[in-house]
């Protein structure tokens, strides 16, 4: 197994003052291509520190992506941490300087002298190529360890992982293959209850199942090597029969995209109303391109049951639109949710515990449960139906 590391730098990446986005899509990207981290480690702006972890890591990885450091200002010192660690000193790039000149040029801007620091890499490096930043990055040998250093800034480091390293990985381990991972997603029953039935499955040498769960949902994975994928397909089918009726979406792309495409393969417009989740539902469909016909925030008011689901049914037929939700303000730790659809209208009152959840997870919850109403509705099933640990005690067809 080849092992790959990354290296974040940085006090503000070591102290939390700002989320580590691009540790998270690395190792999910790197994952993908057959290449998964083995160990990532963060350290701050400290010369002594950063030429420390580059030899240690160096006696030991494959691979270490190290991110950040490579700006103009003074505390950007992983070329000056590389090339002490490699015990030889830093060199000026001419083609990236003058590079650097132009992009600046071509923008109307003089670079400032500062900017120069970006052109001096350690002199036993290559360059690794940014098209889309001021900062080059660079590979070199340390020890056992390719080393490739790369800017922190994610639009930058994004391109170059794929475009400059991912292709001098697959040139260099080119035996290796990217794993299979079987993703679905379930909403409504807890870890523990999914594991309890999973526990027992015969799984293929090599092939694990693994669970991610991110308030409300929970995310069943069978991940294995490619050499497994028929035994994987064979079992998969009695991983989505446990998961049942709390099965929301397969794969990585979303319960929003999932709806988007049944809302324009049916020319089905959708119209809005809330109150509790404040345009949650409409950012995510929007975010998907669903055909929302109208939507809206409008404010708390006492209702009961059967009132939301009338007024949601009138709402439905004044916009012309296919279907209509709406979500109504929290009242006693309650909300009404309301589906009206050409076939009827659904409406389900739900108790949520104010002191279990933050608001922004009872938003999610709430925004969640509306879009699996209309998922229901869209795949033929039940609109009130079971919900698993969601305390439905009202509901209501008209």
């Amino acid at each position: 197994m080849i092992n790959v590391e990354m290296l974040s730098t940085g006090d503000e990446v070591l102290h939390g003052q700002i989320v580590d986005t691009n540790a998270a899509w690395l190792a999910d990207f790197l994952f993908t291509q057959g290449f998964p981290l083995t160990r990532r480690h963060t350290v701050g702006d400290n010369l002594d520190d950063l030429v420390a972890i580059l030899r240690e890591r160096s006696q030991q990885a494959d691979v270490l992506i190290v991110n950040g450091g490579l700006g103009p200002t003074s505390d950007d010192l992983s070329a000056l941490a590389a090339a002490t660690a490699k015990g030889e000193a830093l060199v000026l790039h001419e083609a990236w300087l003058a590079q650097m000149e132009r992009f600046f040029s071509e923008r109307g801007r003089v670079m400032a002298p500062s900017n120069r620091k970006q052109a001096e890499i350690p002199a036993s490096a290559e360059l690794v190529d940014n098209p889309v930043g001021t900062a080059c990055g660079f590979a070199l040998e340390l020890n056992r360890c390719l080393v490739f250093f790369t800017p922190g800034v994610p639009s930058e480091f994004k391109v170059m992982v794929e475009q400059q390293i991912l292709p001098r990985l697959r040139k260099r381990y080119a035996q290796v293959e990217p794993p299979l991972c079987l993703r679905l997603t379930t909403f409504g029953r807890s870890e523990s209850d999914l594991a309890q039935s999973l526990d027992s499955l015969v799984l293929p040498p090599g092939v694990t199942m693994g669970y991610r769960s991110s308030m409300p949902i929970i995310e069943l994975k069978l991940t294995g090597p490619a050499a497994q994928r028929d035994a994987m397909l064979a079992l998969w089918p009695e991983v989505k029969r446990v998961a049942g009726e709390s099965l929301i979406f397969e794969g990585t792309d979303g319960l929003p995209v999932e709806i988007t495409r049944q809302l324009q393969q049916r020319q089905l417009s959708l119209t809005l109303s809330e109150q509790f989740t404040a345009g949650l539902v409409a950012l995510q469909l929007s975010r998907a391109g669903a055909p929302l016909l109208a939507s809206e925030v409008i404010p708390a008011q006492e209702e009961t049951l059967a009132q939301t689901a009338r007024w949601v049914r009138e709402r439905r037929r004044s916009h012309f639109a296919g279907l209509a939700l709406a979500i109504t303000g929290l009242e006693s730790d309650h909300l009404n949710f309301a589906l009206a659809t050409p076939d009827g209208t659904w409406a389900l009152r739900v108790k949520f515990s104010a002191t279990r959840h933050s608001i922004q997870v009872r938003q999610e919850v709430a925004a969640m449960m509306v879009l699996n109403m209309l998922r229901r509705w869209l795949a033929g099933k039940p609109v009130a139906s079971e919900h698993g640990w969601i305390n439905v005690v009202e509901s209501l067809a008209l």
